[in-house]
């Protein structure tokens, strides 16, 4: 049992050794083999042609001297005279029944006294051979050295006597042809194509290894850009290859497959992240809201229990004015409802927030027409000076280009007038403000900030003038204590302020509504802290069509500006402006 079981094991083994074998070593294998059995055929059948070749020449010889042996042997018998093959390659053998073998033509080499015996046929005598071996082609070592040679045996062969008295003789003749030159031919030849195939096959099997390495090349590869992926690098590629061949069209596929693969990976792991954040920002937001609204609801139950516990107020004729019946007196009642009214104003400033961020959350459409941002701008400029009057707040315009947007006029008011609100109530008083309307590209933000307040400061990033400038860039610089980096990166983060001790009055949503309505409108809003205090905010919004037009910019320059090459600086404290707003509600620091 042990015995069967290991042999089972073995063949088992043998059996899957094809599939333990590596490719190259099956392919170089293969090859080895298919040629090694093509030059084994190749050369058997050249050995073969040229060995029928030279015995058929030697039986030629035979046939013809087969001919001339009765005369020959006729000769020899009763004249007793012996014939010699001057060339060595035939030998005639007369054996007459009883006696012994007699050479009747002996090979030699040579011509008179420098001819030299050849080592004849070594043929055996006995009856039992010479019957067996009758009438059929034999092949014979010579009686010495290492010689071949081709014989036929012709028994019970008769001759007559020339001279009628002496009757006629009976014996077996032997005739033979010297095939030793044709198999040392052969034995040279085979030498010869052994030494080559095996020269063959070393140098197939050398340049087999080399093909059979650089064409699996690509699938090591493959091999490795596999390793890599399976290491955790999804930005690993299979080398570009021919796209004719079958690796390139493989590796092309492995890559798209792999662009694919590793896009959804980035899919699922940004959606992952961003549900984290969402739901970080979501418990954020909702502990924020619910002291934001815990605030005011305080307040208002406050002023509600202390009503209550004074017994309200009395409206009978005979009540005491000052309260003497402990109720209360008017102007603590009016008192306690302007409280209320202005706890529960601030509620709903913080709801109507809250409510336009969910919308924006949710996609919703805004009324999209060509909007006068230079208009906007002066309106907010006019209303900060109104709420503001010992402030210096100046508007910078370029000229040149009409700043002309597309967009909700109404959302984008509120962008620039949160804006102006952060840069009034997070700045001590008196800190200037400037308010600034240029061309730009959507690429800026990346450049360092500069000093809005030095001398001869030109504005950042201005498109060159052989470029169409691609948005309207509006910025809000004031001269405050600027931000720190911290600051400036969560500025825009919803119920975020500076002041965490909640003593500014703002909501903490201002500046979220600013991002939320910017993006929604298509456009970039970032804020910079330059080095030497301040901080300016910054937004990008597409121009509108016709502004992008070819000739645009000429037919919709700003009024009584075209003149001036340097920008516009509006004067700090203009008559009062025809359009009337009301003043800024504070919005949230930064």
């Amino acid at each position: 049992m042990p015995l069967s079981a290991s042999s089972g094991g073995f063949w088992r083994s043998v059996l899957q050794l094809p599939a333990r074998t590596p490719l190259r070593i099956k392919l170089i294998s293969a090859v080895l083999v298919l040629v090694a059995l093509a030059l084994a055929v190749i050369s058997l059948a050249g050995f073969t042609v040229l060995r029928n070749y030279l015995f058929g020449q030697a039986q030629d010889q035979l046939s013809i001297l087969t001919q001339q042996t009765p005369r020959y042997v006729q000769q020899f018998v009763f004249t007793q005279n012996r014939l010699t093959s001057t060339d060595g390659s035939l030998s005639l053998t007369w054996i007459p029944d009883g006696g012994t073998a007699q050479q009747v033509i002996q090979p030699v080499r040579g011509f008179a006294r420098y001819a030299t015996a050849v080592p004849g046929p070594h043929v055996p005598s006995s009856a039992r051979w010479l019957a067996a071996h009758a009438g059929h082609l034999v092949s014979v070592p010579a009686t010495s050295g290492g010689g071949k040679w081709l014989v036929v045996v012709y028994p019970q062969q008769s001759f007559n006597s020339p001279d009628p008295g002496n009757g006629n003789v009976t014996g077996t003749v032997i005739l033979g042809v010297n095939e030793t030159s044709n198999y040392a031919t052969i034995g040279k030849l085979t030498s010869i194509d052994l030494i080559v195939s095996i020269i063959a096959l070393a140098g197939l099997a050398i340049a087999g290894i080399t093909l059979v390495r650089a064409s699996l090349r690509p699938l090591t590869d493959i091999e490795q850009t596999a390793e890599g992926i399976a290491a955790g690098d999804l930005s690993r590629r299979v080398p570009v290859r021919d796209p004719r061949t079958e690796v390139g069209r493989l590796g092309r596929s492995l890559n798209a497959m792999l662009a694919q693969i590793e896009t959804a990976f980035r899919a699922r792991a940004d959606s992952e992240a961003a549900a984290r954040r969402s739901e970080e920002r979501m418990r954020q937001f909702v502990a924020d809201a619910s002291h934001e609204l815990r605030t005011p609801l305080t307040a208002i139950r406050g002023f509600a229990e202390y009503y209550r516990q004074r017994g309200g107020l009395d409206l009978t004729p005979t009540a005491e004015p000052a309260g003497g019946n402990g109720s209360l007196p008017p102007a603590d009642l009016d008192r306690i409802m302007r409280r209320v009214e202005q706890e529960s104003a601030r509620m709903g400033v913080l709801v109507e927030d809250m409510l336009l961020l969910a919308r924006l959350d949710q996609q919703r459409p805004l009324d999209h027409r060509t909007v006068d941002l230079l208009t906007l701008a002066a309106d907010a400029v006019h209303d900060a000076r109104v709420v503001a009057p010992e402030r210096s707040i100046d508007l910078e315009v370029d000229s040149g280009t009409a700043m002309l947007v597309t967009g909700d006029e109404v959302r984008l008011r509120q962008v620039i007038g949160n804006l102006m609100s952060n840069a009034l109530v997070h700045t001590p008083d008196g800190t200037p403000i400037d308010v600034r309307l240029r061309p730009g590209r959507f690429d800026e933000g990346a450049q360092p900030a500069t000093d809005p307040f030095a001398p001869g400061m030109q504005p950042a990033a201005t498109a060159p003038a052989a470029t169409a400038p691609l948005a309207a860039i509006l910025e809000v610089a004031d001269r405050g204590p600027g931000l720190t980096p911290t600051q400036a990166e969560r500025a825009f983060e919803r119920f975020y302020r500076a002041d965490q001790a909640r003593t500014s009055g703002g909501t903490g949503l201002g500046l979220a509504i600013v991002a939320a309505l910017v993006t929604a409108h298509g456009g970039r809003v970032w804020v910079e802290s330059p080095p030497g205090g301040g901080a300016i905010f910054r937004i990008a919004l597409p121009l509108a069509p016709e502004v992008l037009a070819p000739g645009a910019d000429k037919d919709h320059e700003q009024p009584d500006h075209h003149d001036h090459q340097e920008p516009e600086i509006l004067d700090s404290h203009p008559e009062p402006s025809h359009h009337s707003a009301a003043p800024p509600r504070a919005g949230p620091g930064a």
